[in-house]
């Protein structure tokens, strides 16, 4: 590996670690955010879900802007608007400004993260690039541990505003990086851009998200609900229509005709749902009711994370042997029922007999699914639509934590008294019945995997797509892909 390679990985790494850390310690400071600028769960769910919507919407169309206008150029774009937007998000005076400041944070991650990827790909050979890749990959991991737990002793020690203002001298560094090791391209690809589409899919989704946290302060009867809701719903229905007749879509609907990528991707909906659910409310559960510290509220689901690094590797490579629907149909049921082992949780919760049996029994069931989950997804397409099919099975799974958290809050908030989590028996119940909900989520992936999933009789790879769409796939399922005509740049999107 020559010098400027080195340098090439080390910007790539910590550019796309910036935004997995944030992604990951956010959680663990809403319950410090709160007391400070108010809100209750509703600003708790935009904090969270206006990052979501933004990223969700345009990570499609995030990578092929590195084609147009050079994968170098975005990439330092993305990093530094990520960059000003953290410290946007720390001085920010009021909870409205926090999350206009989170919503945009969430444009420059579809631009940061898919294109480190491609700064990758174009500085290492094809011979090189599996190892580059998989540094990649592993470090990305270890920044999803280290963000609730970073997180947790910043907000114990100091203030929420600094889990946003560390991220300065990360984006600083690596900016200096950028301009040093990585060269300009030579060329660039001509391709329109579908922002027809994106604002499309924002507006939908935006409308849709507004009414669901909302509902709870105006009622489902308020023009200020009903407006958003069904101008949400006919946004979305424009978009697919927008979306099946424009000549560039950034959503390719005719890889929904294939059994395998539709069904796995609908489990994919229904168990990101689920799972993202669980470790949002979570956190602010063991916090707010349960009077855990923000650091160790964090640790809490460090076990998850270990027996997925242990275990998920193992889990696709047995997947790949025997076919992934016997995993893809069992880990979600045995996922479902280690979140209705968090039953057992109350105002006096214990971790090791309330939580760490959960966690593990959860652990287990999510290691068996995702990585044959994300491979068999993208076994399904076509070798040149690898990089696009990534694309969608990762917005899909970024959209299913938006609208899981959404609708979720709907049940919270009409079993809380108030409209946060506090100290008493309603806040218990209310956290019971969203893991009900979870579990019930994540078992209909199961219950999808098991009905609708046919074992695929090209050979695929989940051995090495162990972190699913939570961490990120680093290379296509499907042998010999790499060589196959993607734009790479869309390939790169999954990481996000």
């Amino acid at each position: 590996m020559t010098r400027p390679q080195r340098l090439t990985l080390i910007a790539a790494i910590l550019g796309s670690g910036v935004a997995t850390i944030d992604g990951s310690i956010v959680n663990v400071a809403l319950p410090a955010v709160e007391r400070d600028l108010g809100g209750g769960l509703a600003a708790q769910q935009w904090i969270s879900n206006a990052y979501l919507l933004t990223l969700g919407s345009f990570i499609l169309i995030g990578g092929s802007l590195g084609d147009i206008y050079g994968e170098r150029r975005v990439f330092a774009t993305g990093v530094t608007a990520f960059g000003v937007l953290s410290i946007a998000c720390a001085a920010a005076p009021t909870i409205e400004v926090l999350i206009a400041a989170r919503a945009l944070q969430g444009v420059a991650g579809a631009l940061l993260v898919p294109s480190s990827l491609a700064v990758i790909v174009a500085a290492f050979a094809t011979d090189e690039r599996g190892a580059a890749i998989g540094a990649w990959t592993a470090w990305g991991g270890i920044a999803a541990i280290a963000g609730p737990l970073a997180g947790g002793a910043i907000v114990d020690n100091a203030s929420w505003r600094w889990i946003f203002a560390i991220n300065a001298p990360l984006i600083v560094a690596t900016l200096a990086l950028v301009f040093v090791a990585i060269p300009r391209p030579s060329r660039v690809i001509e391709r329109r851009v579908d922002f027809v589409g994106a604002g499309l899919c924002v507006l939908g989704l935006g409308g849709i998200v507004f009414a669901l946290i909302e509902q709870p302060r105006y009622g489902w009867s308020s023009p200020l609900i009903g407006i958003p809701l069904i101008g949400g719903v006919l946004a979305l229905a424009a978009f697919l229509a927008h979306e099946r007749r424009t000549a560039d879509p950034m959503l390719k609907l005719s890889l929904f005709t294939r059994r395998n990528f539709s069904v796995g991707n609908a489990e994919t909906l229904a168990i990101y749902a689920g799972l993202s659910s669980v470790f949002f409310f979570l956190v602010i559960f063991l916090q707010q009711v349960a009077g855990y510290s923000a650091i160790r509220s964090g640790l809490t689901t460090l076990p998850v994370t270990l027996v997925m690094f242990a275990l998920s590797r193992r889990f696709g490579a047995l997947a790949d042997r025997h076919g992934p629907r016997l995993f893809m149909a069992g880990g979600p049921l045995i996922a479902s029922i280690g979140i209705l082992l968090l039953l057992r949780t109350g105002l006096n919760t214990s971790y090791l007999t309330d939580l760490l049996p959960a966690l593990l029994v959860f652990a287990v069931g999510l290691s068996m699914t995702v990585a044959p989950l994300t491979a068999t997804v993208l076994a399904d397409a076509e070798q040149a639509d690898a990089g696009i099919a990534s694309a969608i099975n990762n917005a899909i799974a970024r959209v299913a934590g938006l609208v899981g958290v959404s609708v979720i809050g709907v049940v919270v908030a009409s079993t809380l008294v108030g409209d946060t989590f506090t100290a008493n028996a309603a806040s218990v119940r209310a956290f019971h019945e969203v893991m009900i909900i979870c579990a019930a989520l994540v078992a209909a992936g199961g219950v999808a995997g098991a009905i609708g999933i046919v074992n695929p009789r090209r050979a695929v790879e989940a051995e090495g797509c162990p972190g699913g769409q939570l961490v990120g796939v680093p290379q296509p399922a499907v042998p010999g892909a790499n060589e196959a005509p993607v734009a790479i740049n869309q390939l790169a999107a999954q990481k996000a």
